[in-house]
């Protein structure tokens, strides 16, 4: 699909909300500050008053590291409170803080089930307070996601699923379909050299698996800063995004 064919897309999916009188409020975006992702998103960035999926790659999809940071990154930077959901306390908030979410800016919400968290996680879409909501859910079925969507909508605070397993072969839940506007994976490869001993910035494997309106792409990052912001490699800034894509057609 060409990019201007994913616009056309969009614009009618937004014609047909108008016309069936559904309420939305997708219209603002969270840009990431990279153009080569950015344009892959329309609009030019993350949707607000939208559901996001995200969910760790390899060993990630059970500890959720990378997610759970890339996930801290983008709440941080909605500028608001936030309310992150879990049920498996493993949660470190000074990580969350490394990658801009402070304590200051985050209620913590420990469940006992996903079930409890979708639930918490659409009253708080709907409460209107918040600039995010981020739940660790192993489960979300479409019609789990369709609640929080139009919840998000309704008042245009953004919704973060952050997918955790307890065992690898779990993940292909992941591949079901839901009504999340993206869907990301997010991998962790090898940390940025340094010129003497120690571990530099991390770096991710960044997949943007589904796009509502846009294409799929993957790009290679550094993790998220004290901002939230991520970053390209500087010895990579001249590579294409497309290389992703080659990869997988040569696969």
């Amino acid at each position: 699909m060409s990019r201007q064919d994913a616009v056309r897309i969009a614009e009618l999916r937004d014609q047909i909300e108008r016309i069936s009188g559904v309420a939305t409020r997708t219209r603002a975006v969270l840009p990431f500050g990279i153009s080569e992702i950015d344009n892959r998103l329309p609009k030019g960035g993350l949707a607000l008053g939208a559901l996001h999926e995200i969910a760790g790659g390899a060993n990630g999809a059970v500890d959720g590291a990378a997610a759970i940071a890339f996930a801290a990154g983008i709440a941080a930077r909605t500028g608001g409170q936030v309310l992150w959901c879990f049920s498996q306390a493993d949660l470190f908030s000074p990580a969350l803080a490394q990658s801009g979410l402070t304590e200051d800016r985050v209620v913590f919400f420990e469940a006992p089930d996903d079930d409890t968290i979708l639930g918490c996680c659409e009253e708080a879409l709907r409460h209107g307070g918040l600039t995010a909501v981020v739940g660790e859910v192993a489960k979300l079925s479409r019609t789990s996601s369709q609640r929080l969507q139009l919840a998000a909508e309704t008042t245009g605070t953004m919704a973060i699923a952050v997918r955790r397993w307890k065992r690898q072969v779990d993940a292909r839940d992941f591949g079901n379909p839901t009504a999340a506007y993206t869907r990301w994976r997010v991998t962790e490869t090898q940390s940025a050299p340094l010129p003497v001993c120690g571990v530099g910035r991390a770096r991710w494997l960044l997949e943007l698996m589904r796009c509502r309106g846009g294409d799929c792409a993957d790009f290679e990052v550094e993790a998220c800063d004290a901002k939230g912001l991520i970053a390209f490699p500087s010895d990579m800034a001249d590579r294409s995004a497309t290389s992703g894509e080659q990869r997988r057609a040569a696969s």
